[in-house]
């Protein structure tokens, strides 16, 4: 208790060179109770959310202990203000990033499923009387349920590529395909049931 009440009057850069010299954590608690705020607020500023902000403050304050002993500190502050900043910049790119991937995760999931449906009605339609009912019903659809199916299933292309290739957007080219698809079935149940 004795010694952390003599902690007070030292300067940031003697809190930093002592525990240096010392590794003793006591120092570096010291530093804790002054910056903890200030690091909060940094945090809180980037990452725009109270707990993960105070998760960031933990792991930048247990970083401190090995980036203390690497680097030469002119300007404690507004190091460890960048040290705060670097540290919530880097943990942001990393949620975009898996944030994307979990996005681009559900996309082809969803490409390959639907793809996997309407293949599974050639599936069904193997004699040469079912195939043409396929293909009468795929004449019997709009043009761009026609366009978007043909390139979506047949050619394999990508809700985005068929986007592009047509000029519709993205969400056109979602309805297009889910509306020729169930007029595809229903075309298709009811040939089947006529017969």
């Amino acid at each position: 208790m004795f010694k952390h009440k003599s902690l007070k009057p030292l300067s940031d850069l003697e809190l930093v060179m002592k525990f240096k010299e010392s590794g003793d954590n006591s120092y570096l608690g010291e530093i804790f109770e002054r910056y903890t705020h200030l690091v909060f607020g940094v945090c809180l500023k980037y990452l725009q959310d109270h707990d993960e902000s105070k998760d960031a403050v933990m792991a930048i304050f247990e970083k401190l202990i090995d980036d203390l002993k690497k680097h030469e500190i002119a300007n404690f502050k507004s190091w460890l203000h960048s040290v705060a900043k670097n540290h919530c910049l880097m943990f942001l790119r990393t949620q975009k990033s898996v944030s994307f991937k979990n996005e681009e995760f559900k996309i082809h999931s969803n490409q390959f499923m639907e793809s996997d449906e309407f293949l599974h009605l050639f599936e069904e339609n193997k004699t040469e009387k079912e195939i043409g009912n396929l293909n009468d019903a795929l004449k019997d659809l709009n043009e761009e349920q026609k366009l978007c199916i043909d390139l979506f299933y047949l050619k394999e292309k990508s809700y985005q590529e068929v986007s592009e290739e047509t000029g519709f957007t993205m969400n056109q080219v979602k309805s297009f395909i889910q509306n020729g698809k169930r007029n595809l079935k229903i075309y298709l149940t009811n040939n089947s049931d006529n017969e």
